[in-house]
């Protein structure tokens, strides 16, 4: 067979095995939120990369093999020994399971309750842990503690940061927040930077810290973020992965089992940085005027609250140029007589007459101590109790604090409770990821339906990259690898790659019968054609991936997921076409042995 004739007749099988895993790429443009963020670079790069090695494998390599190719490079038997006993063994298997088709469910059905069981036993997660040799340190005093006292505390935490042998630096915020963000005066952050490998995991590095600091600086809260998770949490605006939103009319009473639900889930194995949700502000003073009394010294309480603010925060009187900028200049009184309640009571008021009677004479001034912040969530009172994963995967602690707060007499009947956090972002991922899966699977129906208009083809295709997906299930849970948005990443890529190699396997089928090969025969010379080019593929795809399989490098673990999906789908990807295909195919389509 000529070049140009081979890749004239190879061109149809070639461009539907390419637009095969392009087209599953189609769905991913249409995610939205943190997933269509992370995969639509990936999906477009891929898309592309496809695209480009179909024009050269269609135009360029043909082109080249008539220029460097020699009739004797194609006629030479280039299998070898290994591999042509591979190929004996493969006829026998093979007219052995022609004659006895059933036999086939033998290898089946135990592969099929293996991929139940992993199925059953993997994790889940939303996003990939990662070691980014760093993470922040968020941390919080009691309401109405003052920079003095937090800094205090805080410089004991940095004691404990420093002590650690495996941090290299940090730097801290006290009153701010990231992109110079305000915040109150009891709270701020770290930022740990951790030195390069080989050292200690960073979860093993951040448990560490988080026991010193609860044994040493009790009154302290404290809530530990790798860097990835931080940044979701800043877009999501939910930062922690257990949020338990509590609704109720009486808010006392959610002031009371927010608690009591804290209390419960920090039992849970795995749950770290449990807080109940109640923010309680600082203290303040409430200044209430007498107006009666107001009245007997001549002023209102209009003219009262002024003075109050100018003896308070002072009085813009005139600005100054410095540069190009104009400094106000602020007429303020002693700080010493404004230091303390005391003081207050003894400020001096003016009437209109000109007469100075302190405050103390019309007004009742109290203290008040912190009270909490009401929030609401549809229109209906909340609050939120959160918490933090550590050592399991999310998966399975949403289960067990499912189960705590299904409790009897935990929660009143008045009070319901919604999940949020980094799990509801999960599932509006894997409900996205799912839907992006079963319209890849119809793209691809609907293709190898146009390529053979045959619907046992089809079908026989389209089981082989489902069967292959209860392997990725299986490599996932032997690997201890959560099923996350980059592991179902992998698992549709499968459906592709699957495809792609059985549209060549087919492809050869047809041309065997259009040659005068029997149905049962072609079948098995289909195989033993393609045995070897499958084979090449697969080992290309292994050698590519196992880089990113072993997370070699820091913070390759974000593409590790998809890369242990795509090798596990791959080993049994031979098997499947070669030997289960083609008896699934016979089965499906009535074939009888030949003669």
């Amino acid at each position: 067979m000529s070049i140009q004739r081979a890749a004239k007749e190879f061109a149809k099988p070639l461009a539907g095995s390419s637009a095969a895993t392009i087209i599953i790429f189609i769905p991913l443009a249409f995610l939205s939120g943190v997933t269509g963020s992370f995969f639509k670079a990936l999906s477009l790069t891929m898309a592309s990369s496809l695209i480009v090695s179909f024009l050269m494998a269609w135009l360029a390599v043909p082109l080249l093999s008539e220029y460097l190719l020699r009739k004797e490079d194609a006629e030479k038997d280039d299998n070898g020994p290994i591999f042509s006993g591979i190929l004996k063994g493969y006829k026998a298997l093979m007219k052995r399971l022609m004659h006895r088709p059933l036999w086939i469910f033998i290898i089946v059905i135990p592969y099929l309750i293996l991929s139940c069981t992993a199925y059953k036993q993997v994790g889940s997660g939303f996003m990939p842990h990662m070691d980014e040799g760093g993470f922040v340190l968020d941390f919080l005093s009691p309401p109405g503690t003052s920079l003095g006292e937090t800094d205090r505390m805080v410089n004991q935490i940095e004691k404990i940061i420093m002590a650690n042998p495996a941090v290299a630096t940090y730097s801290k915020r006290t009153g701010g927040g990231l992109g110079g963000s305000l915040h109150e005066s009891n709270e701020g952050d770290f930022f740990v930077r951790l030195k390069p490998m080989p050292r200690p995991p960073i979860d093993k590095i951040m448990d560490e810290i988080r026991t010193e600091i609860k044994r040493k600086v009790p009154g302290l809260k404290t809530d530990l973020i790798l860097l990835m998770e931080d940044l979701i949490g800043d877009l999501t605006s939910v930062p922690q992965p257990i949020e338990i939103k509590l609704y109720d009319d009486n808010f006392h009473e959610l002031m009371r089992i927010a608690p009591k639900v804290a209390s419960a889930i920090r039992k849970i194995k795995g749950v770290v940085d449990v807080n109940d949700g109640i923010v309680v502000a600082g203290d303040a003073l409430s200044i209430q005027i007498n107006r009666e009394k107001a009245a007997l010294e001549g002023v209102n309480p209009d003219n009262i609250t002024q003075q109050l603010q100018a003896w308070l925060t002072g009085v813009v009187t005139t600005q100054v140029q410095k540069g190009i900028k104009l400094v106000d200049i602020r007429v303020w009184t002693p700080k010493k007589v404004r230091r303390t309640a005391a003081d207050l009571k003894k400020m001096q008021l003016r009437a209109p007459d000109g007469h100075l009677f302190p405050l103390k004479r019309i007004a009742c001034i109290k203290t008040l101590t912190g009270r909490p912040q009401i929030n609401r969530d549809n229109l209906k009172r909340m609050i939120a109790v959160t918490g933090r994963i550590s050592g399991r995967d999310m998966g399975s602690v949403i289960r067990d604090v499912k189960t705590v707060l299904a409790e009897q007499g935990l929660l009143p009947k008045t009070m319901y409770f919604e999940l949020g956090g980094l799990y509801k972002q999960q599932q509006i991922a894997f409900k996205g990821l799912i839907a992006v899966f079963a319209a890849a699977v119809g793209l691809v129906f609907l293709l190898l339906l146009f390529l053979y208009e045959e619907f046992t083809v089809t079908f026989s295709i389209l089981l082989m990259p489902l069967l292959a997906i209860g392997m990725v299930f299986t490599g996932l849970w032997v690997t201890g690898i959560e099923l996350n948005i980059t592991a179902m990443m992998g698992m549709t890529m499968i459906v592709g790659i699957v495809t792609e190699v059985a549209i060549f396997y087919f492809s050869e089928y047809k041309d065997l019968l259009s040659r005068g090969l029997g149905q049962t025969e072609a079948l098995i010379q289909a195989g033993v054609n393609r045995l070897r080019p499958i084979t090449m593929t697969t080992l290309a795809f292994f050698l590519a991936l196992i880089p990113l399989a072993l997370a070699m490098g820091q913070g390759s673990q974000m593409q590790q997921p998809l890369a242990i999906a795509i090798i596990s789908g791959l080993l049994v990807q031979i098997p499947l076409i070669v030997i289960v295909m083609p008896i699934v195919y016979k089965i499906m389509a009535g074939i009888r042995n030949d003669k």
